[in-house]
């Protein structure tokens, strides 16, 4: 019955047990919840992660045009943004860059570059697996620099490390890697959650290897996480620093959990059956009596999964345990009124008894008298049993819920401290300390997603203003840009005046050479001044043609310029959405309680979108100003060729009219030089008629930025709303990730 406990230690747990039986479905739930949640959290976290990566190394290209090397300046502008990712993505402790040699030649941790990683490194493995273009997230492995750069997030820190592997792939070939380092402590933090724990005394969840693919050196069942028992500050007893004492011996760790211990039985040698039925069966759940041994050879409950994390290839595990004893531990208030009356019924069903016989053996009494005497002393009774009902029973329990209700209705008032919590010692091992632990425990998760909205509103509220910030830079580069499309097409214009003369004048000497050929060639003089007044007027319009060309070349670059403003407004929108979807995220964990800010949340991610959306067509409306701008000038090179024709024919009818008198060839070089005056007028209306379409995208443009500068005000205004909403919550800043 008591199975591998024997029954002195099995007797006093199969109790416990037998009077909470009816509890077992909701431990079942609660050891479900624990797992899924820490799970799924591990998970968001890592995609989060890899996220930053992703948007780093598209930032990095659009700086560089190349990540494979760097220089002064590059290097001065990868800082600003390695800066950036660093304050959004505190978790990362050093951010790096490898070359195709795998020697870094960039880091946010200056003494690491330089640093070679070819051949059997470190994290050779690593690097191996990306080479084919696929991302890796390598460890947890023993890396001493990382307890050189000292920690992230985590009050605990040691040389254990997670490394987040990004490839930069050219032409389909390794070119070299991207890379953040984290502290391995960082995921222990995130699956213990130190004061929401339901089972403060012995409730532990660790991650352990469950099929190792790329670190085949880590044997199943070896812890990949801190334990919550390493330290001292989280034990109400022995840890595994000084030593976990057994009957089979001391179980410890040298320097940290990870790799060092294995999740055996002392008794037997082997994983223990939580761990084991884990990796064997990919999901365990126990939380019937007698439990399982665990690596302290205590009787443990809990939740097995296995899982993977996006880009790793190893199969880890996770084990959601508490101890039998501690999850079993309550006493009900309805055993324990029961216990209250037992005692009372005994003592009085005794006296009852005592006094019938008593009234029986002594004749003299009247049956009036023996009937009162059994009254009063049934009243006798109920007097006793209400007086600890009341005193030993009610009394506590609503003084229980008087200190309970009083903590709700501070935090329920819309101001509350959620830096506060229950006490469970101040309750009694009923169901009131367990009301008590988990409303310390939803008020743990509160608090977590009130710094996670907190610190999202302080994001967005700094994206939306470096949006304004943007918007306005771009609005101005915009209004500049039409300005010089206005002027180049009042030279464009003006241009046009001038061939209208110049073929006036051509026409005009056609005329005049007809009349020459008839009368006389005393009158090839008055033809040679009309063409050299053509020479003149070609000169004219060749130097119109080169400013309007410096002026379209002007423009295309202002267009260009405009282009990476977009691309800076389009980083921003997206880290609005990603933000504002994270902050929906954690307010549906809340239910109840984050239903206001998933609102809020909602109204964000919309208005980003619409920001995405604007900035979208500005950006199409930006490509088309630029198609257009490169057609004129490309026209306008074509008509600059074609000017410095005429300006040759001119000069060869000039040359031609001083040799020889008027014959067949003049005319027909006259022929030409109106030809070419015709091509130039239709290059320059066509100029026209594309600067005009050019001018009115920028002013499609121009209405577009205002849009997008409204949309920002707007959501600025809901970001200032939310921070408001948030600030009037108590919280405790130091557990900001």
């Amino acid at each position: 019955m008591f199975d591998w406990l024997g029954v002195r230690k099995g007797l006093p747990l199969w109790w416990s047990y037998r009077l909470n039986r009816g509890l077992k479905e909701d431990v079942e739930d609660i050891f479900e919840g624990i797992a899924n949640t820490r799970m799924e959290l591990l998970r968001s976290w890592t995609n989060e992660y890899w996220s930053h990566l992703d948007r780093l190394l598209a930032q990095m290209g659009s700086v560089s045009g190349e990540v494979e090397s760097s220089d002064g300046g590059q290097s001065a502008e990868w800082d600003k943004l390695f800066t950036a990712v660093r304050n959004r993505a505190s978790d990362f402790s050093e951010l790096f860059v490898l070359n195709e040699r795998s020697d870094v030649i960039f880091s946010s941790y200056q003494r690491h570059i330089s640093t070679g990683y070819a051949g059997r490194s470190l994290i050779a493995k690593g690097l191996e697996y990306t080479y084919k273009g696929n991302k890796c997230l390598f460890g947890p492995y023993a890396d001493p620099l990382t307890l050189e750069i000292g920690p992230s997030t985590s009050a605990f820190h040691d040389k254990m490390t997670l490394l987040f592997i990004v490839p930069i792939m050219v032409e389909g070939k390794w070119r070299g890697a991207l890379c953040g380092r984290v502290p391995n402590d960082v995921i222990g933090d995130l699956i213990q959650r130190e004061s929401g724990h339901v089972y403060p005394d012995s409730g532990d969840n660790y991650i352990f290897m469950a099929r190792a693919h790329m670190n085949t050196h880590i044997a199943p069942g070896t812890a990949l996480s801190r334990s919550r028992f390493e330290d001292r500050t989280f034990t109400h007893g022995e840890n595994l620093k000084d030593g976990v004492t057994t009957d089979w011996g001391t179980v410890s760790v040298k320097e940290h959990t990870e790799l060092e211990l294995m999740f055996t039985d002392p008794a037997t040698g082997k994983l223990h059956p939580g761990v084991d039925n884990t990796i064997a069966n990919g999901s365990n759940l126990f939380v019937a009596f007698p439990g399982y041994s665990d690596y302290r050879h205590i009787p443990v409950i809990g939740k097995g999964v296995t899982f993977q994390l996006p880009h790793c290839p190893d199969v880890w595990g996770m084990m959601c345990e508490g101890d039998l004893e501690e999850v079993y531990r309550i006493r009900g208030i309805g055993w324990k009124l029961t216990k209250l009356q037992l005692p009372l019924i005994g003592v009085f069903a005794v006296l009852s008894a005592l006094l019938v016989y008593f009234m029986l053996n002594w004749h003299a009494v009247s049956p009036l008298a023996a009937a009162c005497g059994i009254a009063l002393l049934n009243v006798l009774y109920g007097v006793v049993q209400a007086w600890s009902v009341h005193k030993r029973g009610s009394q506590p329990i609503v003084g229980s819920l008087h200190r309970i209700n009083r903590f709700i209705r501070i935090n329920a008032e819309g101001k509350g401290d959620l830096t506060q919590r229950l006490d469970p010692a101040r309750f009694e091992q009923d169901e009131t300390r367990e009301l008590a632990k988990w409303i310390n425990n939803m008020i743990d998760s509160l608090e977590g997603i009130m710094l996670q909205v907190k610190q999202a509103a302080s994001d967005v509220l700094d994206s939306q203003r470096l949006l304004n910030d943007s918007t306005a830079s771009t609005a101005v580069s915009t209004e500049r840009m039409s300005g010089r499309i206005h002027d180049m097409i009042r030279s464009i214009r003006s241009q046009l005046k001038d061939i209208d003369v110049a073929k006036d004048a051509v026409g005009d000497m056609q005329g005049t050479l007809r009349v020459l050929e008839d009368k006389a060639a005393g009158q090839i003089a008055v033809a040679q001044t009309e063409v050299e007044r053509i020479g003149d007027k070609m000169r004219q319009i060749s130097s119109k043609v080169a400013e309007t060309n410096h002026t379209i070349l002007t423009f295309m670059e202002t267009t260009q310029q405009i282009k990476n403003v977009l691309q800076v407004i389009e980083e921003i929108s997206n880290q609005t959405n990603l933000l504002s979807l994270n902050a929906s995220i954690e307010a549906a964990r809340v239910g109840e309680h984050g239903k206001g800010f998933a609102v809020v949340a909602g109204e964000i991610r919309k208005l980003a979108d619409m920001t995405r959306k604007s900035t979208e067509e500005i950006h199409e409306t930006v490509q088309l100003i630029y198609k257009n701008a490169k057609e004129a000038f490309s026209s306008m090179e074509e008509g600059t060729q074609v000017v410095e024709e005429g300006t040759q024919l001119a000069a060869a009818a000039s040359e031609l009219l001083n040799d020889a008198g008027m014959d067949s060839q003049k005319t027909q070089v006259v022929n030409e030089v109106v030809g070419l005056m015709e091509k130039i007028a239709a290059v320059s209306m066509e100029n026209r008629k594309i600067s005009t379409e050019v001018e009115g995208k920028v002013h499609e443009l121009l209405s577009d930025i205002v849009n997008v500068r409204y949309t920002s005000r707007h959501v600025e205004g809901i970001t200032d709303f939310l921070q408001q909403l948030v600030n009037q919550f108590q919280l405790t800043e130091t557990r900001r990730r």
